[in-house]
């Protein structure tokens, strides 16, 4: 269990934890299988900032010690806001608590504990042992919300999962054929489906929409080639994406099936693809063992892109945390064009629009906002709502 705040913070804790926060955020899908962190050092008298650092791609360095480096000499008798509590164990790299101890911060701030049985609390009070001053909670909902991949990792053995779906001005969902895509928003609400690509860990649709639209599934945004994640196919049976664009780019950006033991993946192995035989229930992929799988192969965030019945399977096994969807409002480049007044929907009509293809009944919107000609709105359980919630009141 997360501990409690140990002391009241102070409106510049406050501050340098969002910074810290922000920090942590751009390293999002790029640190699998470690929690993308913040770390801000600065200086409480003056009020200056004097070093950031974020965990490095791959995971390691971790942010502590980046911040620290950059930092140099002027660490000693600093304050280190971090948004997750440093590691105190031995793994690949020396334990964070002792590069902070050895660097003489005379107080660290940290926004919530890690609940890695490894840490667990073992980082603060190794910092406490050694007379740093420690205060524990500041934006701590914000900062669960944040880490809330590694979170689910280590407590449930899963990654966090948000299911994308663009629906039509109609509430249907395109539907593409032979690599050809079906567009019905406009293109900012398209780079906006990027960017959630680019802060996956992995992106997953089914053999479906594999075989019918033949997508690349990678983040085609300038300057995020690189950032494009893991591609993930839920294909009982392999036969067929051989001839895939994702297969012929495997040498390139990773693909990973997920199959039946048994089911012939050689060809695809043979081109680059990473196969991972699961056992069926009831003649399926068994999705909360899909799950663990990817969990256990160092996925913390899932993006699932569809289609329709692998949406469906995702909510009916109780494995959705977030709905990201965008819904046209027409046409999109005539509402850019004529200016056209941001209308959203009614909570009613977008639960309406999502029913066929995912369960509403335990979401809820928790955002919305215009994208051109389009709504982009975000639904969430309620325990990711709440923690939104509380950190949208602390701003």
């Amino acid at each position: 269990m997360i501990a409690m705040p140990s002391a009241a913070y102070s409106r510049f804790d406050a501050q340098m934890m969002r910074l810290a926060l922000r920090v942590a955020a751009r390293g999002l899908g790029r640190t699998a299988p470690n929690p993308a962190v913040g770390a801000v050092i600065a200086d409480e008298a003056s009020g200056e900032v004097i070093a950031t650092g974020v965990t490095a791609p791959g995971g390691r360095p971790h942010a502590e010690p980046a911040a620290i480096a950059k930092a140099g000499g002027r660490a000693k008798g600093a304050t280190l806001y971090v948004t997750l509590e440093p590691c105190s164990h031995h793994g690949v790299t020396r334990p964070c608590a002792d590069a902070i101890v050895e660097a003489g911060l005379g107080r660290v701030v940290c926004a919530i504990e890690d609940p890695d049985p490894r840490v667990a609390g073992r980082g603060l009070e190794r910092l406490r042992a050694t007379g740093i001053k420690v205060t524990r909670g500041v934006l701590a909902d914000e900062a669960h919300w944040l880490t809330a991949g590694h979170i689910l990792r280590v407590t449930e053995r899963r990654p966090l999962v948000t299911a994308k779906l663009a629906l039509g001005a109609d509430g249907d969902v395109p539907r593409g054929g032979a690599g050809q895509p079906t567009w019905v928003t406009g293109e900012v609400a398209r780079a906006h489906g990027h960017l959630l690509r680019a802060r996956a860990d992995a992106i997953l649709v089914g053999h479906r929409t594999v075989l019918d639209d033949d997508p690349m599934l990678d983040c085609r945004l300038p300057g995020l080639a690189d950032r494009s994640p893991v591609r993930v196919v839920l294909a009982r049976d392999p036969a067929g994406l051989e001839t895939s664009r994702l297969a012929r780019s495997a040498d390139r950006i990773p693909l990973w099936v997920i199959c039946a033991h048994g089911a012939d993946a050689s060809a695809l192995e043979a081109m680059g693809a990473r196969i991972f035989p699961l056992p069926l229930v009831d003649g399926a992929l068994w999705l909360p063992g899909v799950a663990e799988a990817l969990a256990e192969a160092g996925i913390t965030r899932l993006l699932v892109e569809g289609g329709h019945e692998t949406w469906r399977r995702f909510s009916r096994a109780r494995l959705i945390d977030e709905v990201a969807l965008y819904k046209s409002r027409g046409s999109a480049a005539a509402a850019a064009a004529t200016g056209a007044e941001q209308v959203f929907l009614p909570a009613a009509a977008v639960c309406a629009a999502l029913d066929p293809y995912i369960s509403t009944a335990e979401f809820s919107i928790c955002g919305r906002r215009s994208l051109g000609g389009d709504d982009m709105i975000t639904l969430r359980r309620p325990w990711m709502r709440e923690a939104t919630r509380l950190a949208s009141a602390d701003r």
